[in-house]
């Protein structure tokens, strides 16, 4: 599996341990960055993964920031990427089993080291679903078809 991981500067040090837990796995993600905590712009960071993730070129992700809110909502920007911002082992587990989630997104300041690399485990283990979930999944990609992001008309409504 091709792996990457980032973070901006509030998210480097749970960014750290996760890369030490990925070793211990035998896992080699790429890491994008930040390399510290001097302050970066966190969108810098989603779209360097979420776009190589939306492209093909990694299977997942892991993105980290202070609340994982700003990370989330900058990858999600990217067709094909379902980032999931998760809190516990119940919603990374659903992540994947219900959505197929292909970025995980955690916050530095609202876990503790333990409860993320659980979700990290959890994330990593958990098989999609399929059935009935595929067909969700396949109503997300007819809204990014119709819908495709991008430089917008000037024309007005």
């Amino acid at each position: 599996m091709k792996i990457a991981i980032a973070s901006d500067h509030a998210g480097f040090g749970l960014k750290n341990r996760i890369l030490r837990f990925l070793a211990e796995k035998k896992m080699e993600p790429l890491d994008l960055g930040a390399n510290g905590r001097d302050s970066v712009d966190y969108p810098d960071y989603a779209i360097e993964v979420a776009e190589s993730v939306s492209k093909g070129k990694l299977d997942r992700g892991i993105l980290i920031c202070g609340t994982g809110i700003g990370m989330s909502i900058a990858a999600n920007k990217f067709p094909g990427v379902r980032a999931a911002l998760c809190h516990n082992a119940l919603t990374a587990e659903a992540s994947r089993r219900h959505n197929d989630a292909n970025i995980l997104v955690l916050g530095e300041r609202v876990l503790d080291e333990e409860t993320a690399v659980q979700i990290v485990g959890i994330w990593l283990e958990t098989e999609f679903e399929a059935g009935r979930h595929q067909r969700r999944l396949d109503k997300i990609r007819a809204i990014e078809e119709a819908r495709p992001i991008g430089p917008r008309s000037s024309g007005g409504c």
